[in-house]
């Protein structure tokens, strides 16, 4: 049977039109590595392109949830992907960014809302205490009354939140998920485990069954070479079962990050060794990871 793949996290790029920040100016030395090959406009075509070799393991993209990609306006960035959608038949949904802090993060969130095919925000949260992982310069923003209000508003308009955090955010996550029950939250990038040895990863699965305990959580299981870059199914085995016997089939989706995982390995690859490591459950719970879960989250309509 035709395996139906719905991916939940994927980006686009129109650099070509519009600033994208993280891709201008001098290359610097982050942990997704060197990002020249993405400094071009990457398309649906592109990426319809890079999702075409499913066949190869007997699957069909049947829908995808475009997640901002850091675009200077986020409500230029917003509109062309609503444009692209309304073109079909993918992506199906996005989700926008919003800075959650700003004066005007509730006005913005009400101009989002009016595109039908936003189902949620990301306002990116990961912070290190190394430069070289950070995303943003303070570590407390999950605790602070300005971004909390903007947060607040999500539950209010319907939407979701994608929650991208490290491990050691997770318990901040946690209680952020625990004091907003009715707001949706879904983890990107499984939680982001950095530290691969024994230590790092029981410190990670730790955080990651603090914010599984609440039940407004569900979690992406995508992006594993952003800090593996020479990852194999072997490699992710451990993460991808971890993260799966913690939220549970029902809880967890598979997602591709492309084009920025596509610095790593073929889409293939990426779905290919999701195939694999899951090769052993149930049909049923197969497809929920694979495509059901990201249906329901998403409030996606069935496939053709």
């Amino acid at each position: 049977m035709t395996l139906e793949v719905i991916d939940a996290h994927h980006h686009l790029c129109l650099l070509s039109a519009a600033s994208y920040p993280w891709l201008e100016g001098q290359p610097q030395k982050r942990y997704h590595g060197d990002d020249l090959p993405l400094r071009r406009d990457y398309l649906l075509d592109d990426y319809l392109a890079d999702a075409a070799g499913l066949a190869e393991i007997d699957a069909r993209l049947v829908g995808s949830v475009h997640i901002e990609n850091g675009a200077a306006g986020p409500v230029w960035e917003a509109d062309w992907v609503d444009h692209v959608i309304a073109q079909g038949p993918f992506p199906s949904a996005q989700v926008v960014k919003v800075d959650l802090t700003a004066p005007d993060a509730q006005e913005q969130l009400a101009e989002h809302r009016d595109h039908a095919s936003v189902r949620g925000v990301r306002d990116i949260l990961n912070w290190h205490p190394e430069p070289y992982y950070s995303h943003r310069d303070r570590d407390d923003l999950m605790r602070d009354p300005d971004w909390l209000r903007g947060f607040r508003a999500l539950g209010d308009l319907g939407l979701s939140f994608d929650l991208q955090v490290f491990p050691d955010q997770l318990a901040d996550a946690a209680r952020l998920a625990a004091d907003h029950g009715s707001t949706p939250i879904v983890l990107d990038h499984a939680g982001m485990p950095i530290e691969r040895d024994q230590d790092g990863l029981a410190g990670w699965a730790k955080g990651m069954r603090l914010l599984a305990a609440e039940p407004n959580t569900t979690v992406k299981i995508s992006a594993l070479g952003t800090n593996d870059h020479t990852w194999t199914t072997d490699s992710i085995r451990q993460i991808v079962l971890t993260t799966i016997d913690i939220f549970g089939p029902n809880r967890c989706m598979f997602a591709s990050n492309f084009p920025v995982d596509g610095l790593y390995s073929t889409y293939t690859d990426v779905f290919r060794a999701f195939d694999h490591i899951t090769a052993d459950f149930s049909e049923d719970e197969r497809q929920r990871l694979f495509a059901g879960t990201a249906r329901q989250f998403y409030r996606l309509a069935p496939a053709a």
